[in-house]
């Protein structure tokens, strides 16, 4: 699980980036002041600051700066008003590792954070997962069942790691064909079916229902459980 700390004292913004940072699985821990957001940050084990530059107290440029003398693992997006070039500049000095300027898209914003948490390195995203016989090793982008290396297409691997990675909860069929094909517009096609019906072979996951590894929740998504 990727634990995300969201620093931003504006309801109207953080109130939906937290529920979208939700529905993609992230936990989500919210702090509204810069001394608030620099203790959580110092105390817990995030994976990802999205720090709002004009927060009351500390502004985000010193908490990113406190951040950066004591730890260069957390990674840190930061979000600001500001439009000129030389703000963006001293975000990124300060310790930032990407910026949005606001107002923003989700989709965009959503995009940054994964894009980022990609390039931070070796971290959750690499290491192996092991659900009921199934283990995936992102590292060497491969899939063993029951200790035996078996052959899946390029999407039939991304729809097991994202079902792997989101192991006993529902992901929906929308967020699978975001993540999986980058089109929402294809959940009125049978894509996402078919390819689940090739997975599910490969897996041996095809005999009765109650016994399935992959559980389809009828006008949902899709869940893989973990006993």
């Amino acid at each position: 699980m990727t634990d995300v700390l969201l620093a931003e004292d504006d309801e109207a913004i953080a109130a939906p980036l937290s529920r979208a940072l939700g529905r993609e699985g992230y936990t989500v821990t919210v702090e509204r002041t810069g001394p608030d957001a620099l203790a959580r940050a110092l105390g817990g084990s995030f994976d990802l600051l999205i720090l709002d530059l004009g927060l009351p107290g500390m502004d985000g440029l010193e908490v990113c700066r406190q951040i950066r003398a004591s730890t260069a693992e957390l990674a840190v997006l930061m979000l600001t008003a500001r439009t000129d070039e030389v703000d963006f500049v001293v975000g990124l000095d300060a310790g930032a590792d990407d910026y949005v300027s606001k107002p923003f898209r989700l989709a965009e914003l959503m995009a940054r954070v994964r894009a980022l948490l990609r390039r931070r390195g070796p971290t959750a995203e690499d290491t192996p997962i092991e659900v009921g016989g199934l283990r995936l090793e992102p590292a060497a982008r491969r899939v063993l069942l029951d200790g035996t290396e078996i052959s899946l297409a390029n999407k039939e691997y991304e729809l097991l790691k994202i079902l792997l990675d989101h192991a006993g909860q529902v992901v929906s069929r929308e967020t699978i064909l975001r993540e999986v094909w980058g089109d929402v517009e294809l959940r009125g096609s049978k894509t996402l079916d078919m390819h689940m019906s090739w997975l599910r072979r490969k897996i041996g996951d095809e005999g009765p229902v109650a016994e399935r590894r992959i559980a389809t929740v009828r006008g949902v998504g899709f869940r893989i459980n973990t006993d």
